[in-house]
């Protein structure tokens, strides 16, 4: 099929089409877009940061007091527990690559992590407690190779910190470092899970965005020609095993490559878009109007004859007699339109495609703004012009 094409096709003028916007915004704005992707992701980690370390303050404060630890090392536990996920957020937020900064930001926790299981003397139940709450963040994070390579950094830091310490280690965990250590094993997982859980709810969202816009053209909101096929493939199917009738009806806009080269490819947009605002007030609730490609309009109509399609197309002129746009008062836009029934000579969705484009062709070479059926084995061709 021949289509005028050009800018029109790009979509560039696109008016009450929110999922189309959503996504030309989101091209337009590039790298700022990334950036506050980044951002989102650093702000995710700061709640869950400042959570952990505040629960964990409870269980490292009881084990260091068992431990005996010098004040020395309470000093540096209030630091880490209440100022260090702040300073981490400046730092994440004020860096370049926000994503890369807090990255380098969870391997500091983890080393950290690793230290305070030292200073703790291995104490078991918090010692293990910190490990695994790291250990969780990392894998919702990054997955099993960012555990890795945090992981590596959490034994270096125990290491090196038993080293310092002389290697002093006391397993013995007593019942009030057991009870200061209930808010983090309880709360901190909860905390993770929910994050988990919005990241999944928003990841079908998107899943379903994108199906949509798999499915939609962009400029005019109608179904695309993929999703055009699928329906014209389950209406034929339906048409064999039931006998109910089924029409494929195709319209052209008249002339639209002049209405480009007059009035500028955005009210071409314009045109369009009202053409497909025409095509939905005229269709029933079964059919199901989509854009073909270019300037062409493809409708599937269920349970339609071509009598029944010859009706569709006269009330879709009717309609666009009417039509007006404001930033070109004088436009007049009319359509040509061919229509093909199924039947047993339409051996798959190619061939029925065909013959309503055949019958297309025949109404613009009649005169155009005019209405033609294909014409079925043994049945005379109808036309009905202007």
């Amino acid at each position: 099929m021949q289509a005028s094409r050009g800018p029109a096709e790009n979509g560039r003028f696109l008016r009450d089409r929110p999922i189309a916007n959503r996504a030309k915004a989101d091209a337009a704005r590039g790298p700022r877009a990334g950036r506050l992707r980044d951002l989102r992701f650093v702000r995710r980690i700061h709640r869950l940061r400042t959570l952990g370390w505040a629960l964990g303050f409870f269980c490292l404060a009881a084990a260091l007091r068992a431990e005996g630890a010098p004040s020395g090392w309470w000093i540096v536990l209030l630091a880490n527990c209440f100022a260090w996920p702040h300073v981490a957020w400046f730092l994440a937020t004020h860096h370049a690559e926000p994503r890369r900064a807090e990255s380098w930001n969870l391997m500091a926790d983890s080393t950290l992590g690793g230290m305070w299981i030292a200073v703790m003397q291995f104490n078991l139940l918090p010692s293990v407690l910190v490990a695994a709450m790291l250990s969780l963040d990392k894998v919702s994070v990054g997955g099993p190779s960012f555990l890795l390579r945090t992981t590596a950094l959490l034994l270096a830091g125990c290491g090196l910190t038993s080293a310092a310490l002389g290697f002093p280690v006391d397993l013995t965990t007593t019942m009030p470092v057991i009870v200061a250590s209930m808010p983090l094993l309880l709360v901190y997982p909860v905390a993770v899970s929910s994050v988990a859980y919005e990241l999944a709810k928003k990841l079908a969202r998107q899943n379903r965005r994108l199906d949509e816009l798999g499915r939609t053209d962009g400029l005019t909101g109608l179904a695309n020609r993929r999703q055009c096929f699928a329906l014209a493939e389950r209406e034929l199917a339906r048409h064999y095993r039931t006998g109910r009738p089924a029409a494929l009806l195709i319209l052209d806009v008249d002339h639209f490559k002049d209405i480009n080269d007059r009035y500028g490819h955005p009210i071409g947009d314009e045109v369009l878009c009202s053409v497909a605002d025409v095509l939905r007030r005229c269709c029933r609730e079964a059919d199901t109007p989509t854009r073909y490609g270019g300037d062409e309009f493809l409708l599937m109509l269920p349970e339609t004859d071509l009598r029944g399609a010859e009706e569709a197309a006269r009330r879709i002129r009717a309609q666009l007699e009417t039509l007006t746009i404001d930033a070109a008062p004088d436009l007049r836009c009319t359509v040509s339109l061919g229509a093909a029934e199924a039947g047993r000579d339409i051996t798959n969705v190619d061939v029925w495609v065909q013959q309503a484009d055949a019958a297309l062709y025949r109404a613009k070479a009649a005169g155009r703004d005019r209405f033609v059926a294909a014409t079925p084995l043994l049945r005379p061709e109808r036309s009905s012009g202007s």
